[in-house]
């Protein structure tokens, strides 16, 4: 590989050539930059979205209710209370993720430039997602992912992910937990020539707008109402982005944006010994909570999932409510899914027995299972690493310790973070890598549209 130091600075460089996306024209001074005029001009409109995703057999997945789990959650809620719950089938798309959405995008425009193939850095969904849509287009797929800890052991979800990517024709990269993923990321890029396609171009987030666009056309059809709330599994961010702008396109501007994420507080995701000690590779807190707080940590100049500008609330679940939610939507539905979407299942559960009867809420996705997602898999996996499993109160586990199963659903709950301290931490964030100096008016314009803090706040922070 070349010199880490070398490669990582010429990261503009490199994830630029590998895009064929100007992303200099957008820049307005400092942390600003024209957010709206990059997203929207991609090249693509809405309706050129839903035509590029129908060629490939992408989207206009089913919307299902779930009555039973609905049933469920209202024998624990108060009188009048317990909306109906609604799940967006999205395990129907070619590869089994809404991640087809953003990968049918970023692959059509990397064969129309041109491009021989595609590269991305990706724990499995997103790598399937780009192997299946390149395999469609007539495009080679290179998948760098992150799988193995420094024994040589790998999580059984993570490698599931990299047999769908294989079994898509892509040439998979697995490597051990570190900062080289990024590096051979780049290297890759830069020595094949392929396309960047990267989880957080625009290309990649507007082709998540079809699936905010359709939960609202089917729940105006099904419910003859707008969503009142849409729980989204939140990892780096994209799906909240796209999604909440998709819902705002069609006019749902009511609804709620909720993200929801696998409490992992105090695991690092980029530790070694703690790599193994978590039964989640995606939609938990060593994502969602940095990501949130910093979304440009990304692999493009700008990244285009900005969740803070969306969200409304955002809140945690448990382990073992996820498996909990995983085994309940298998035995009441007849859905075996998951685990993913199941995190946004076990907070939407949670949610629906605060809400009206009359109220809709939906889980805005689903994602294929398979041998290495089960929960009997991910769960043995755990247990030989020296994590306690047992049935109980949820909220007493401790991540990289203990998964409890809760012994009743009335246990399953959603806990919400603060807004107001993500939304400073992010103003902080912003402000060390702003470095000295005063901010023009329009950084303080854009800090306010990025993290929906007032400008008070973001003057106060700054001390200006």
């Amino acid at each position: 590989m070349s010199n880490y130091k070398d490669i990582i600075a010429r990261k503009k460089e490199i994830t630029a050539k590998a895009l064929g996306f100007d992303y200099a024209k957008y820049e307005q001074g400092g942390l600003a930059f024209d957010y709206e005029g990059m997203m929207n001009n991609t090249g693509y409109t809405l309706a050129d979205i839903r035509r590029i995703q129908r060629e490939t057999g992408v989207g206009n997945t089913p919307l299902l209710e779930l009555r039973q789990i609905t049933r469920l959650a209202r024998k624990y809620a108060p009188p009048g209370k317990g909306a109906r719950i609604f799940l967006k089938d999205e395990a129907a798309n070619p590869s089994g993720s809404f991640k087809a959405r953003r990968a049918a995008i970023s692959v059509y425009h990397a064969a129309k430039l041109g491009y021989e193939g595609v590269v991305a850095a990706t724990s499995g969904n997103y790598g399937a997602a780009v192997a299946s849509q390149a395999a469609m287009r007539g495009l080679k797929a290179i998948i760098v992912q992150e799988v193995y800890d420094s024994k040589g052991l790998g999580q059984p979800e993570i490698l599931e992910k990299g047999r769908a990517c294989e079994a898509y024709g892509a040439e998979v990269m697995q490597l051990t937990v570190g900062p080289e993923l990024f590096a051979i990321f780049l290297q890759v890029l830069e020595t094949t020539g392929f396309f960047n396609a990267s989880l957080y171009t625009p290309y990649g987030i507007a082709g998540i707008e079809t699936l905010g666009v359709e939960i609202v056309e089917e729940v105006r059809q099904r419910a003859s109402r707008d969503p009142d709330a849409v729980v989204i599994t939140h990892a780096g961010g994209g799906n909240v982005t796209g999604t909440a702008r998709g819902i705002i396109k069609a006019g749902a501007l009511s609804c709620r944006i909720i993200g929801a994420s696998v409490d992992l507080g105090g695991l690092h995701m980029a530790s070694d010994s703690d790599f193994n000690r978590k039964s989640f590779t995606t939609g938990h807190t060593g994502f969602s909570v940095p990501f949130t707080t910093w979304p440009d940590r990304a692999d493009v100049p700008r990244n285009a999932a900005r969740s803070l500008r969306y969200l409304d609330s955002f809140g945690t679940v448990t382990q073992g409510e996820v498996f909990y939610a995983t085994e309940m939507l298998a035995q009441l539905e007849g859905l075996e899914r998951g685990p993913a979407g199941n995190v946004s299942l076990a907070a939407a559960f949670a949610l629906a027995q605060t809400m009206d009867e009359g109220q809709v809420i939906v889980v805005q996705e689903t994602e294929y299972t398979g041998a290495g997602k089960h929960p009997t898999a991910q769960l043995t996996f755990a247990e030989s690493q020296g994590i306690v499993l047992s049935s109980g109160d949820p909220s007493l586990s401790v991540p990289g310790q203990s998964i409890i199963i809760p012994s009743h659903p009335k246990l399953i709950c959603f806990k919400e973070l603060s807004m107001e301290a993500l939304r400073l931490s992010y103003l902080r964030n912003a402000l060390a890598h702003k470095g000295e100096g005063q901010l023009s008016p329009r950084e303080v314009e854009f800090l306010c549209e990025d993290s929906r803090a007032p400008q008070s706040v973001v003057c106060q922070v700054s001390g200006q």
